[in-house]
């Protein structure tokens, strides 16, 4: 194909983005100065990202534990499902003795520093001293909102634990201390897994690449995009709460991302260059093809993100924002810094080349003899690849979701050490003791009814308001431990029991909330997400069966990397090799946010390589060509792509805390599967069996939609 100076070729006008390719290679030093510009300005807060994004969020909102949380910091000291338990114990002295009240009195003195803790209230027998007088709870109620509660704990939990000593133990307990020690546990967690995988990335970038520079370029891309969505976020976390969970996330996905985006980009420039010798031209020819295939890649992971956004929780919505702020930035890094680094590179693109580098061309005659194959003999490999994946997602219809229990806190950690204690010395349901507010005048009926319920243990007495709101306070504790199974059916029982009016909160009760408005907008996510995701690849192919045929077999790896997430972590199948002791279930989270995560990136495959097969078909009119160098073309870049990924996402299952390692399992399944069985064998299949029908598109369609091509 040829390529003039002014950017024209043979089969038409050069493209918008095309276009802004040549522009970028036209202004590269402004291109680099407003990056740098931009870098320098949001990277002075990224260092910041970690301590100043928020550490609780984990929350329905509008659900009726949130509105006891809500009445019990207006009306009760604070003492909510956010106060802070702070757990004292020693095997030879008594709570009453002096060296105990000594330190309970030291404790007080911590948590009354702090503006953020409320009225501090000691070990009170019966309540909140054990049978044996060894172990007490002071309870400081919550007089900030839940992320400054996690906020101080993080800065008053040292202070409290080096009371420790003498036969006395210190642990600070309860949810806001459970998130603080969580929240810390998967950031050290996954800051390993990162830095562990860049370098096995580069490894893998160098063998893809052969040359040293074109294996640094995703990675410096990357590393630019990490930096300016790190300090956007920051910056955003100063309007509205942003989870610290969304950090973790973007930097996983900015890398996976951002290497699938610049080896596309990348080894369609190097082509490029080798034919036409013109660095501009290949910048036009690369964005012109490459390039539109990326914008829709990442449109359509955004797309898929922005369906979690409807789920009234903010810690899932804001995990989805930190993703798609990442994915963001990465993309117009793509578009923009990309193309003018490769235009001022040239031919140095391949520079520190190793000795094999010259035997790679963009058409691989491996992946050509591969899909020659398929061609020839396509029913063998649709019915395996179609057996492998239906086998692997029949376990999903097990699937059993809850929200995680204490196990997803290392052993070691105080709040780990103080839950233990808890059910120890109080009983096995007392981490997870419910509150039930209700008027006054049937305080005394609501603690009859709730002493009655099956599944709880003990109920204290009604306790009045402090500001004679006549509303009073009790505290029911679960027979079980809050993760257990059967905490779903005793909430709904004393809800239901109690006179009208009469509410029930507590941390137990707020998982359970948020569980179930997961599980309510879960089928509304995925249909969404699918939708969207058909109507993103019609607009670009065309097309309207393969753009359906492309959706489903998404749908499918999907399913089946669920399928297997339900094997290794629900029923424990390889625990031990991978470290782990599974809770019987799948984290509550994981389905709503791992389903458009999986799908945006099964996308990003099969955006990959039905551009390119729209590509050769628009050039040939044939779908012999259109499968064959469509798989020739885009195999090695999905190949080499999924392998970072794949990468990237094992790296998080080395990790001891259990949700990076489901994060890390259940995603590199995904990309595994979706790479090997759908990109490489069942979609070029079905590509091959609908031959010309593929592509066909009714006229009135084709009026309607955009004339998007993919050919240069």
């Amino acid at each position: 194909m040829r390529v003039t100076e002014q950017g024209m070729t043979a089969t038409g006008t050069t493209g918008g983005l095309g276009r802004l390719g040549a522009a970028m290679t036209d202004r590269a030093r402004w291109v680099f100065g407003v990056w740098l510009l931009t870098l320098v300005a949001l990277g002075a807060a990224a260092p910041t990202v970690f301590d100043s994004l928020a550490g609780a969020g984990w929350q329905a909102n509008g659900s009726e534990s949130v509105q006891v949380r809500e009445l019990a910091e207006q009306h009760f000291g604070g003492n909510s499902a956010a106060a802070v338990q702070v757990v004292v114990h020693s095997d030879t002295a008594a709570v009453d003795s002096g060296r105990m009240r000594q330190v309970i009195g030291e404790i007080t003195d911590v948590l009354g520093r702090d503006s953020r803790f409320g009225a501090v209230i000691p070990p009170q027998p019966r309540t909140t001293i054990s049978a044996d007088g060894h172990t007490g709870i002071l309870i400081a109620g919550a007089n900030a909102n839940t992320d400054d509660m996690v906020a101080a704990v993080d800065d008053r939990k040292a202070e409290l634990t080096a009371l420790s000593g003498n036969g006395v133990e210190v642990y600070p307990t309860g949810s806001s201390a459970l998130w603080s020690d969580f929240n810390k546990a998967n950031h050290d967690a996954m800051m390993k897994a990162e830095m562990f995988s860049w370098p096995v990335t580069l490894g893998i970038m160098v063998i893809a690449f052969g040359s040293l520079v074109a294996a640094g370029l995703p990675l410096l891309l990357t590393l630019a995009g990490l930096v300016a969505s790190a300090g956007g976020l920051v910056l955003l976390n100063q309007m509205t709460p942003i989870s610290v969970w969304a950090m973790n996330f973007a930097m996983m996905f900015a890398l996976a991302l951002g290497i699938d985006y610049a080896l596309f980009i990348v080894s369609r420039f190097r082509d490029a260059i080798r034919k036409t010798g013109d660095a501009r031209a290949a910048v036009t020819e690369t964005m012109d093809t490459a390039g539109k295939a990326v914008l829709l890649s990442g449109s359509t992971v955004l797309v898929s993100l922005s369906a979690v956004l409807i789920v009234p929780a903010p810690a899932v919505r804001t995990m989805a924002v930190g993703i798609m702020f990442a994915v963001s930035f990465v993309l117009l890094a793509t578009l923009t810094l990309l193309p003018a680094t490769l235009g001022k590179l040239g031919r140095k693109v391949n520079a520190v080349s190793l000795p094999h580098v010259q035997r790679q061309p963009h058409r691989s005659p491996r992946f050509a003899a591969w899909a020659e194959l398929q061609h020839r003999r396509p029913w063998p490999f649709a019915i395996g690849a179609l057996a492998v994946l239906i086998g692997l997602a029949i376990p999903v219809f097990g699937l059993k979701v809850a929200m995680p229990s204490i196990a997803v806190v290392p052993e070691d950690a105080p709040v780990h050490r103080g839950y233990e204690l808890v059910q120890q010395q109080f009983g096995a349901g007392a981490p997870g003791m419910l509150q039930i507010i209700a008027a006054q005048d049937v305080g005394a009926r609501a603690a009859e009814i709730a002493s009655a319920t099956d599944g709880i243990a003990m109920v204290t007495p009604p306790q009045p308001a402090s500001d004679g709101s006549g509303l009073v306070m009790l505290q029911a504790m679960p027979e079980v431990d809050p993760s257990d199974a059967s905490m779903g059916a005793t909430l709904d029982t004393l809800r239901d029991r109690l006179p009208d009016g009469a509410l029930v909160g507590g941390a137990a009760a707020e998982n359970l909330d948020l569980q179930q408005a997961l599980d309510d907008y879960l089928p509304i996510i995925v249909g969404v997400i699918l939708v969207l995701g058909f109507g993103l690849l019609l607009i670009a192919l065309r097309a309207p069966l393969i753009a359906l045929l492309g959706t489903v077999v998404s749908l499918l790896s999907t399913a089946a990397a669920f399928g297997v997430a339900k094997l290794v972590f629900q029923d424990g199948h390889g625990a031990s090799l991978l470290g782990f002791t599974p809770q019987g279930f799948l984290d509550g989270w994981g389905p709503v946010f791992f389903f458009a995560m999986i799908f945006a990136i099964a996308m990003d495959y099969t955006v990959f390589l039905l551009a390119t097969a729209k590509e050769h078909y628009e050039l040939s009119n044939d779908p012999k060509v259109a499968h064959v160098d469509g798989v020739a073309h885009s195999g090695r870049v999905i190949f080499a792509a999924a392998a970072v990924m794949v990468a990237v996402f094992f790296t998080f299952a080395l990790a001891d805390p259990l949700p990076p390692k489901e994060m890390g399992i259940i995603l590199g399944v995904a990309v595994l599967l979706d790479a090997v069985l759908i990109r490489l064998v069942l979609l070029p299949v079905l590509l091959r069996l609908a031959g010309h029908a593929a592509w066909w598109s009714p006229a009135w369609l084709r009026k309607v939609l955009p004339d998007i091509s993919f050919s240069h």
